[in-house]
């Protein structure tokens, strides 16, 4: 069994927790980081900038995801100005569209040719990541995100579709191809095999790859019953 060292696809650390962000940037496994609003406010951040600003003080040498905010374009494009300006190593996430299903398809062509490093995301299909590989600009670096853990909730297996999106990006040489949404370890190694170059994966499911990666299933077996053991005598429970 692989290690997280010899794999590779580039592991992305995905959250909001600033020690948890500090420690996973200091290992050698950990290529990147992301996170976004939804995380930001799970874990009680308020102040936006006075965090991105904190944590770039240390985040120096990797690239960073960071994400605008606004739902109308003009904000956006003025927000992913300002967030580009706080780092060489920071990409402004952009959405595919805004909440009325609006396209960002034009902001995204104009933040490329002005040169702002893109991270494309909340993508599902196809014509999206399409879309997006004729919007992008070839001489900037970019980041393409396919949710492919929320297709997997919705009932579909989005290993073909995943497949099917590195031949879009042919003509985007600085493009990559994101796994987002990662439910388990074992999707580090799914997408991996079909072909993308980055995965996002949070903080708890990167420490579970850490500790379980290379035990042998009958290791694991006793594990368990270890851990049923001691629960149901911390418990208590008398028949």
């Amino acid at each position: 069994m692989k290690s997280l060292n010899d794999l590779k696809i580039q592991i992305f650390a995905d959250g909001a927790d600033k020690a948890g962000i500090l420690d996973l940037y200091a290992k050698p496994y950990i290529k990147g980081l992301t996170t976004n609003p939804s995380l930001m406010k799970k874990a009680g951040i308020k102040d936006y900038e006075a965090f991105a600003k904190d944590i770039l003080q240390t985040v120096t040498a990797k690239p960073i995801s960071l994400e605008v905010f606004s739902d109308e374009f003009s904000e956006m494009r003025r927000q992913a100005a300002k967030i580009k300006s706080w780092g060489a190593n920071v990409y402004v996430k952009i959405p595919i569209t805004n909440s009325r299903g609006e396209s960002s398809l034009p902001l995204i062509k104009d933040l490329g040719q002005e040169g702002v490093k893109l991270n494309v995301t909340a993508l599902f299909s196809l014509k999206q990541v399409a879309g997006v590989a004729a919007a992008l600009n070839p001489a900037v670096p970019s980041v393409v995100s396919v949710f492919a853990g929320r297709i997997a909730d919705s009932g579909v297996d989005p290993m073909p579709l995943i497949r099917a999106c590195t031949p879009l990006l042919e003509e985007q040489p600085k493009a990559e191809l994101l796994w987002a949404s990662t439910r388990e370890v074992l999707n580090i190694f799914q997408a991996e095999e079909a072909g993308c170059k980055i995965i996002t994966v949070p903080h708890d499911i990167i420490a579970k790859a850490v500790k379980m990666l290379g035990m042998s299933l009958e290791a694991l077996s006793l594990d368990t019953v270890k851990t049923f053991v001691k629960d149901s005598t911390d418990a208590g429970y008398k028949l």
